[in-house]
């Protein structure tokens, strides 16, 4: 028990355990008030945990999906120019004598393929025929390409030098052919006339939306065998992957340098990689989150508004007992403090339960599924972070009128 000295009354110092107990107690009496004012928190809370956890999930997926495609990959094709004497049917194509220029001058790749390709039609189930794509690569190819082999496996460089005649088929020709990849190991397919055995079976790891040169009816054999049907030196693509994925650049310039060097000067050839397609995904889901953040903000800023407008009206349904207080000695601090706590408490209640909403359906996804969501720790501190803040920023107005209050005019107040 603290003594006033103007007046040498005593009375009780009010210490932050016992400012705490008064807000409990008010929240206990006001259940209903306290539970709807706190809810605008709840959801805006939960909704910041749960943005910043789709912004972390999204990012992740689009840029595992880019990568598995091949984020090390570098390709390499013939655009056009090159013509002699105007005539611009006759190109200036990529050659065999090409790819092993850059293995020996560009550092750093570790695998490499041409691309050959042509067009054959085969004999399907039901006394039909079908047109199908026939891509001539090396045995790298399925490094390059990160190939996911679904049963059998694919040529080697064996096959290779050796001209072998095997095949690998895409995942929906083995259906549509023999029934399922396990079944299609082993058959044969003439391709051209001549009888290929399918050795295994493949599918890309990631849906390319259409921008890949594998089709559904796609067969893949080496390329040593696959240039005699298209009696040419030329081929379609070239294909090379480094080891780091921070030597792409500087190796995509390089290749294209070496290329240009053993063409004609009016010959332009593209290489192209996925960096900037990294770049450009990763920018665009930081975009993305940082809307649904603002978003979350808001509703935040509305609920500590709400907030702001009971306490408001908490004060003036209070009044008596703020000149109750002050005749017994509460100095403006302690009014000040005691409504500001209030402020603060329906604010971190409403962030907790947010918070526990917002991290129970990322945690619930990992039990129903095989996918693990990412959850940020950052985003949980932010949350407590915000939560406080705003009970602070929406709570000062209110305690700060609370304390203004004259005893005697708020004895009086009716």
């Amino acid at each position: 028990m603290a003594v006033n000295g103007k007046s040498g009354r005593p009375y009780p110092k009010l210490v932050l355990g016992e400012i705490l107990s008064v807000a409990i107690e008010t929240f206990r009496v006001s259940k209903v008030r306290f539970i709807l004012t706190s809810l605008g928190m709840v959801i805006g809370t939960a909704s910041l945990i749960l943005v910043v956890t789709i912004g972390l999930t999204g990012k992740q997926y689009l840029l595992q999906q880019i990568q598995n495609i091949g984020s090390n990959m570098m390709t390499a094709e013939y655009s056009g120019g090159g013509g002699i004497y105007g005539r611009e049917n006759i190109g200036d194509f990529l050659t065999l004598d090409d790819l092993n220029a850059v293995q020996e001058r560009v550092p750093g790749i570790s695998n490499s393929s041409p691309m050959i390709e042509y067009h054959d039609r085969i004999a399907v189930p039901g006394g039909k025929e079908r047109d199908i794509l026939v891509l001539g690569v090396s045995w790298q190819y399925m490094h390059v390409r990160n190939l996911d082999m679904l049963s059998g496996r694919f040529f080697d460089d064996g096959d290779t030098q050796a001209r072998n005649k095997v095949a690998v088929i895409t995942q929906k020709l083995a259906n549509t052919l023999y029934g399922s990849p396990d079944v299609a190991v082993g058959q044969q397919i003439k391709l051209s006339g001549l009888p290929f055995t399918v050795i295994g079976t493949f599918r890309e790891r990631v849906d390319t939306f259409g921008q890949t040169e594998i089709s559904d009816d796609t067969i893949l054999t080496p390329y040593t065998v696959t240039r005699y049907f298209t009696n040419s030196d030329k081929v379609k693509q070239l294909f090379f992957s480094v080891s780091d994925s921070n030597e792409v650049p500087r190796a995509t310039e390089e290749i294209r340098e070496v290329l240009q060097s053993r063409h004609r000067p009016e010959s332009v050839y593209r290489v192209d990689n996925l960096t900037q397609l990294l770049e450009v995904a990763g920018k665009t889901a930081n975009t993305l989150t940082t809307v649904l953040l603002l978003i979350s903000v808001l509703t935040l800023i509305v609920s500590g508004v709400g907030i702001m407008n009971i306490m408001l009206a908490t004060v003036n349904a209070r009044i008596r007992e703020i000149g109750v207080r002050k005749a017994v000695g509460a100095t403006n601090a302690e009014i000040r403090a005691q409504f500001l706590m209030e402020a603060v408490l329906i604010s971190l209640a409403g962030g907790m339960v947010g918070i526990v909403l917002g991290l129970a359906l990322p945690f619930s996804v990992r039990f129903v599924t095989n996918y693990r969501v990412p959850v940020s720790g950052w985003s949980v501190i932010i949350a407590v972070l915000v939560s406080s803040l705003v009970g602070v920023l929406f709570g000062t107005a209110p305690a700060a009128r609370a304390a203004q209050f004259e005893p005697i005019e708020s004895l009086r107040y009716e």
